[in-house]
């Protein structure tokens, strides 16, 4: 599954969750999942999150990229976008994620580009694109997140 990369995220946004003791960088640089399927961050702000996975340990019996990992980063990628949204006093849980797989991909990493399509004080919307190596679209993924008060328990 390779080296492990750090995220991207603007000095600004890493201070402001650093003066609350969080290093966001390695926060977000893969997680439990992500790093058991090879999820790189290489960007993540608001506006864009940009992440790779490979191809080979995430397929079906087919062969072929599973759609359920390709829902893990697209779910992954969101998420990321819509906390940075939220800021640090949000946390970002998903309700709804939608996912429709245009083409199979076997062997290389893909892509995902995460772009948001609303975002307000209690949702983030994002839209998430997958595409393989040679720039095709293999999966589109539209993700609604809940921004929830840090310690509300409710």
């Amino acid at each position: 599954m390779g080296e492990q990369h750090t995220a991207k995220f603007p000095q600004e946004v890493i201070d402001e969750y650093a003066a609350l003791g969080v290093d966001l960088p390695s926060l977000f640089s893969a997680g439990h999942l992500g790093t058991r399927m090879g999820i790189q961050i290489g960007e993540a702000s608001a506006e864009r999150v940009v992440g790779t996975m490979p191809v080979e340990g995430n397929t079906q019996p087919y062969g072929l990229l599973h759609g359920g990992a390709s829902a893990v980063l697209a779910e992954t990628l969101g998420s990321i976008g819509a906390m940075l949204h939220g800021g640090a006093g949000k946390i970002a849980v998903g309700v709804d994620l939608n996912c429709t797989h245009h083409r199979g991909v076997r062997s290389g990493d893909v892509t995902g580009v995460a772009t948001p399509v609303h975002q307000g004080r209690s949702t983030a919307t994002y839209e998430i694109v997958i595409t393989d190596e040679t720039g095709k679209r293999v999966c589109t993924a539209r993700l609604t997140c809940l921004l929830r008060t840090v310690g509300d328990t409710k």
